[in-house]
């Protein structure tokens, strides 16, 4: 689909222009310039610092300063440094489709679980907003919708490992360093920003606010930073989802797959992201450098998922046969079922579905608190030490749902492929009748989870000087990590049960008018529904589901504690023309994973849904990491780089989970646990070769390689479980994680460079290719990625529009179906304008082409998702003094 521009985006790219226009006029008077010293402030010198520190660098480095993310529409890290090569973002953890706002990255084609986050070189524990990734995908990722980019000083993506890193990143580590207080150049520093959004999809306007207060000593050996920020934003995401594929034997043998479900899909949701920064830093003489540092994030995240579905699914499996069905690729892509009669005996047996799930209340927060200090007694010795804790949460206090049936209509399907939205109808009923509907069942469950860390390292170094011999470092850290799910229920009410009785308060309330519009809904797309409000849901669901949860449902809920002691030692090398480290860091895991799993020996009765065991599962595995890196300083101009390294990242944590951690009693599929998974271990090669042809420009090339010998990828099972919302056993198809062997290489390229009167332009390219021992594709792995940056800025004035593509990649399987993102791209675009020294306008503004986010299964032919979630635009003003 072409994306046509709307009026706000013809007036953006128009600004754009005359910004650069009247920019350029403003410079072209010579007299003015030569009587003028240049000082390079802003776009130039933020790429300027980047490319030092990569330049200076002995490993594999990417750098983006923090004049770089302040003068670009980044909202959170991950905004600012997909630009760089070899990264990938996305706006989702798992299966449940991506947002306006990025989530997760990855490095170089692999899992965001196999990516390192560390703040100032430790990790940060974390939360997730959303229920699915709260219960179901329970990864190792970092939600970087907690990092709001105003906290960074510099963001350095390493992709070549070294001993004296945490280990935890087969692919690499994104290191955040946030700013100091000793590093400011006056006393007293105050900055401030206060902008406002306007989301055009839900049609809302939110402000953002930033603030930062700095101050040290005359004598600069004592400073107190403290930074805040509130950043609230609507969101509202239009989408048609199609909800797993179920398998049918046609008459001649063939196997056939079909749509589980189709659903007109609405989800709104009100962020609120507010936090800080509070940092004391003393220097008390020359040789002891003291640090406590913390910061704290929290997001408020209410929100109503709401989705129209029909049905497939319960016909077929309730055997009813199609007047006419069309097959092709091995998909039934289009049928038409007959007038289903509502049966008080089987009134699952019904065309349609809808569900209606608010979640008042849920949030995610993270924060941590570190100490660190740094002793050079002499010239040769240094020693530097942390210490520090970091909690996170993820929490959906109410998932409350309610389920209605249509009933007595027919239903009809054609799908599209991922070209075109499929069309749905219900002959015979009225979808936007809520009165024709039959109220189904409820449910209220919590969810709790809980991520946190104590950890304490020591590091010595000693200068040798001595020849090629450097200094030699050493060092210990101890961790001790703990994940936990909890995850209370209470079944509400069904038809099993009697039914519920009585309706929800409808007030006439329907979708939006242009619901689907952004992602080319046709004639025939199912948008004139009835809808609850989120209030009407909410009483209705607490009316029936008592006061609320009153037992676990113990198949979802898990714990993982792990405790880590490693040790390494490196060394550090020099000669004419190149500079090397080498070096081993062992590690030591001891992992304990508690879960329940059905039946068992000894087993807990009682519960609605079973008897169960609870079950502990501890092993011990230790590693030897080497790692190698060596730089060639061929010329001023020109740098080649080569790195070897063993890494390893430990296995998600609701992957060890041995129990069924979650079911999808519509589409009678599930995910389970393995505990038995050995972590994630790859030996990784590097070489690369970089032009620093000009000042604050690179030309550059990369090649790498990981062997992985312990992939983590799926298998599929058959299971006999009890389906309470139907009252019976049923067979469930439940996916369960495997290690695997798997390999994946690829080439960097990247060029970064001024062009002349104050424009410059960046342009990346990552290819990638990423496949286990069996051929399947790795997840998160797109073959081509690519940026397209262009700029311009001189004193007061700059202008930037960035374009990022990543092309087709493996999610993951979602209700033990696969599901592939397709291609998209993404424009987003800034204008600063200073008006005086220490003040600035700012307007950004992102996904100005408002991208299609599509997904599909096992081919093109079957579609799993179509979203659009609108563009957003900030104004504001930015000061500094």
């Amino acid at each position: 689909m072409t994306a046509q521009p709307t009026p706000i985006a013809l007036a953006v790219a128009g600004l754009l222009l005359a910004t650069a226009g009247m920019a350029q006029a403003q410079s072209a008077d010579p007299a003015k310039d030569d009587a003028q010293t240049v000082i390079i402030t802003g776009i130039r010198a933020s790429r300027q610092q980047s490319l030092a520190a990569k330049r200076d660098a002995d490993s594999v480095v990417e750098v983006i300063t923090a004049e770089d993310i302040g003068k670009l529409p980044d909202k959170n890290v991950a905004d600012a440094i997909q630009r760089l090569p070899g990264i990938n973002i996305s706006s989702a953890a798992g299966g449940e489709g991506g947002f306006s706002e990025n989530d997760r990255v990855s490095i170089r084609g692999t899992s965001p679980s196999l990516t390192q986050t560390l703040i100032n070189g430790h990790p940060v524990a974390t939360g997730d907003w959303f229920v699915l990734d709260q219960t179901e995908t329970v990864g190792r990722s970092v939600s970087y919708t907690l990092l709001p980019s105003e906290i960074v000083s510099r963001v350095v993506v390493r992709k070549s490992a070294q001993a004296d890193l945490v280990e935890g990143g087969v692919s690499g580590a994104v290191d955040i360093e946030t700013r100091t207080p000793l590093s400011f150049k006056k006393p007293l520093t105050l900055e401030a920003s206060a902008q406002v959004i306007y989301a055009d999809l839900p049609k809302k306007y939110d402000p953002q606010l930033n603030a930062l207060v700095n101050w040290k000593n005359e004598a600069g050996t004592f400073g107190v930073l403290f930074q805040a920020f509130s950043e609230a934003r609507h969101e509202r995401r239009d989408g048609q989802e199609f909800l797993g594929y179920g398998e049918l034997t046609m008459p001649d043998g063939s196997v056939v797959k079909y749509p589980s479900l189709i659903g007109s899909a609405l989800f709104t949701q009100k962020r609120v992201r507010t936090g800080g920064v509070l940092d004391v830093e003393l220097k008390p003489s020359n040789t002891l450098t003291l640090d406590a540092n913390a910061f704290f994030s929290h997001l408020a995240a209410t929100n109503y998922d709401t989705n129209f579905m029909a049905n497939p699914q319960a016909l077929f499996d309730a055997g009813v046969v199609p007047d006419s069905m069309t097959v092709r690729n091995g998909t039934i892509v289009s049928a038409v079922f007959p007038t289903i009669t509502y049966d008080p005996a089987h009134p699952e047996v019904s065309p349609g579905v809808v569900d209606k799930i608010y979640r008042p209340g849920a949030k995610a927060e993270t924060y941590y608190v570190d100490f660190n200090g740094k002793y050079k007694p002499t010239d040769r010795f240094t020693f530097s030490g942390k210490l520090g804790y970091t909690h996170g949460i993820g929490s959906t206090p109410g998932d409350l749902g309610y389920e209605s049936l249509l009933v007595n209509s027919g239903m009809r399907y054609d799908m599209n492929g991922i070209g075109a939205p499929a069309t749905v109808s219900f002959p015979g009923a009225n979808p936007a009748n809520y009165n024709e509907a039959l109220p189904f069942g409820t449910w209220y469950s919590t969810v709790h989870v809980l991520d946190e860390e104590t950890y304490a390292q020591a590091d010595a170094e000693m200068a040798l000087d001595s020849g090629i011999w450097e200094s030699l470092k050493f060092g210990l850290r101890y961790a001790k990590h703990r994940r936990e799910v909890q995850f209370p229920q209470n079944g509400g009410c069904g038809w099993a049960d009697g039914g519920c009785g009585g309706s929800a308060d409808w007030h006439g309330e329907k979708y939006p008018g242009n619901f689907g519009s952004g992602f080319g809904a046709g004639a025939g797309f199912l948008r004139d529904v009835w809808h609850l409000s989120p209030e009407a849901v909410q009483a209705y669901v607490l009316s029936h589901a008592s006061s609320g949860p009153t037992q676990h449902y113990w198949q979802g809920e898990l714990g993982v504690q792990e405790q880590t002691l490693a040790a390494y030692g490196m060394a550090n090398f020099s000669g004419s023309g190149w500079r090397a480290n080498a070096g081993v860091r062992l590690v030591q895991t001891r992992q304990r994973v508690n879960f329940n799993v059905p039946d068992g020996p000894n087993p807990i009765t009682g519960s609605d849904y079973g008897p169960y065991t609870p079950t502990t599962v501890s092993k011990n595995y230790f590693d030897a990491l080497p790692s190698a890196n060596i730089k060639f300083d061929l010329s001023k101009q020109l740098v080649a780089r080569l790195a070897v390294a063993r890494t390893i990242a430990r296995a998600d944590y609701s992957a060890l989970a041995g129990a069924i951690t979650s079911l999808d009693d519509l589409t009678l599929s599930g995910t389970g646990g393995n505990p038995e998974l050995k972590p994630v271990r790859s030996t990784n090669y590097d070489a690369t070769l970089e032009w620093y042809f000009a000042p604050k420009a690179l030309a550059s090339v990369g090649v790498f390689f990981m062997d992985m010998s312990s992939y983590v990828g799926f298998g599929t099972s058959q299971q006999s479980l009890f389906n309470k919302s139907r009252n019976q056993f049923d067979t469930y198809s439940i996916t369960s994680p495997v290690n695997v062997k798997a390999k994946n290489k690829g080439v960097e390229l990247s060029l970064s460079t001024p062009i002349g009167g104050g424009f410059g332009a960046v342009v990346n390219y990552t290819y990638t290719d990423g496949k286990d021992d069996a051929g399947g594709r790795l997840t998160g792995s797109s073959r081509n990625t690519g940026n397209l940056e262009a700029y311009y800025e001189n004193d007061r004035f700059s202008a930037r529009l960035a374009y990022t593509y990543r092309s087709d990649f493996l999610v993951g399987l979602d209700r033990s179906t696969t599901e592939t993102a397709a291609a998209v791209g993404n424009l987003a675009a800034s204008v600063n304008v200073k008006l005086t020294d220490s003040v600035s306008i700012t307007f950004d503004a992102l996904n100005l082409n408002n991208p299609v986010l599509k997904y599909y299964g096992d081919n093109k032919d079957q579609p799993r998702a179509f979203y659009s979630n609108g563009r957003q635009y900030y104004l504001g003003v930015r000061v500094a003094l």
